[in-house]
């Protein structure tokens, strides 16, 4: 079983349109369409499940950069989360001090009403 990641999808595609992509190149045994959880729309990309990993690698070279919708696809084997980079930096900025104590281990005083 080798499961492949399909991106640049159109978002109008449907499962059983990457189905019948696939399935010329070998038994597919599950495709699932990312979508956003919000809004529920596609978000262009989806997997693609094939049950023989030889079948999956002819899949792979024959439909990488094919057209679907107007729009080169991109396929290649998917990645386990694990594996991936986080992407964003993982370090927000701004807002909140960020745990500093500018007191340096002395209590803090309460500060004088400014009326």
């Amino acid at each position: 079983m080798k499961n492949l990641y399909v991106g640049n999808l159109p978002h109008s595609t449907t499962e059983a349109q990457l189905r019948a992509v696939f399935e010329p190149h070998g038994a597919v045994e599950k495709v699932s369409i990312v979508t956003d959880r919000d809004t529920g729309r596609a978000r262009g990309f989806a997997f693609v499940e094939m049950t023989d990993a030889g079948e999956a690698e002819k899949a792979i070279a024959a439909l990488n950069g094919t057209e679907l919708g107007g729009r080169a696809l991109t396929i290649n084997e998917a990645k386990p989360k694990a594996d991936r980079p986080r992407s964003g930096g993982g370090q927000r900025f701004g807002g909140g001090g960020g745990g500093r104590d500018d007191y340096r281990g002395h209590a803090r005083q309460p500060r004088e009403p400014r009326w």
